[in-house]
């Protein structure tokens, strides 16, 4: 991706000197989140449900969502103290990219939502270490990125996207810049109202199909995702040879087929929450093709 030297998001909250321990009931906490999973999912063993409960939450950006359906939303006691940010060189250039493609979605969803005249509110991004405290719960970075709906603010350990690279098998900064889009998208869903309609859905709604609008809703931010990238090659020449593949592998990385073929060596449809490699690209190549949120309307009857 061609980003050095673009404009730098002002949106961006550094909290990876802070030290932070969660207690109280619910919230992110792995060791609270594993039996629940295997209870919920029905799957055995820690070791499965912890690649499964990362899969569904890396690149998904949907905490609420998944902690929703976890029944884990309560918030969490947490203490923190503050420490100076001891980062490496290629750490500092990482958040400097972090923050250009911020600030480029920024540009892109100010210009979509002033053509439909509205107002585009931009989210925050929390930048942290090991674990942090959120409104909607105390999270360690083992369950990956997130969007928080509660105070409308995407987070982010960097050290996720050595887990992209290496684990996920899907390197390069588009890949990464297709991680903090999709965050976007869900910031987007909050802002039109898209996301509070869902959820009062799924209340009326048998697991099953709570699961299907799940799905639904996350292809609409893989969508999303697309639009951006759309209109960041064809407005800002953002976008390099093999930035477009970069982003469909991670797409696919974390479709749920992959991801439970990874951790149990079989697939089951009925449980998906993200739904599939196949769906993810598709959705996110329709977003790509266009750049017209229009085309993000998966909740429509085939």
């Amino acid at each position: 991706m061609d980003w050095q030297g673009r404009r730098k998001s002002d949106n961006i909250e550094d909290r990876r000197g802070m030290n932070v321990s969660g207690g109280g009931q619910g919230g992110g906490d792995m060791l609270r989140l594993l039996p629940m999973a295997v209870k919920l999912l029905g799957f055995k063993g820690t070791a499965v449900a912890a690649v499964l409960i990362g899969g569904y939450l890396l690149l998904t950006g949907n905490l609420g969502g998944v902690l929703s359906l976890l029944g884990l939303m309560q918030p969490a006691q947490v203490s923190g103290t503050a420490q100076p940010v001891q980062e490496t060189a290629a750490e500092k250039e990482l958040v400097d990219f972090v923050s250009v493609i911020l600030a480029d979605t920024e540009t892109t969803w100010h210009e979509i939502f002033q053509q439909q005249g509205k107002t585009y509110e931009e989210p925050g991004l929390v930048l942290f270490r090991n674990a942090v405290q959120s409104a909607c719960g105390f999270a360690e970075s083992a369950i990956g990125p997130f969007y928080c709906p509660g105070d409308r603010k995407v987070y982010l350990d960097l050290s996720f996207f050595d887990e992209l690279k290496n684990r996920f098998k899907a390197p390069g900064d588009f890949a990464q810049a297709y991680v903090i889009a999709h965050e976007v998208g869900h910031h987007v869903q909050t802002l039109l109202g898209i996301s509070s309609k869902i959820h009062a859905a799924r209340k009326q709604l048998s697991k099953n199909d709570s699961n299907k609008l799940l799905v639904q809703q996350e292809l609409q931010a893989d969508c999303f995702a697309g639009v951006w990238a759309s209109h960041a090659d064809k407005k800002r020449k953002l976008l390099e040879k093999g930035d477009m593949e970069e982003g469909l592998a991670a797409a696919s990385a974390v479709g749920d087929d992959t991801l439970q073929k990874q951790a149990q060596g079989y697939v089951v449809p009925d449980s998906f929450t993200h739904g599939s490699a196949a769906q993810r690209m598709q959705w996110f190549k329709t977003g790509l093709a266009g750049g017209e949120m229009e085309r993000c309307n998966t909740f429509a009857k085939k």
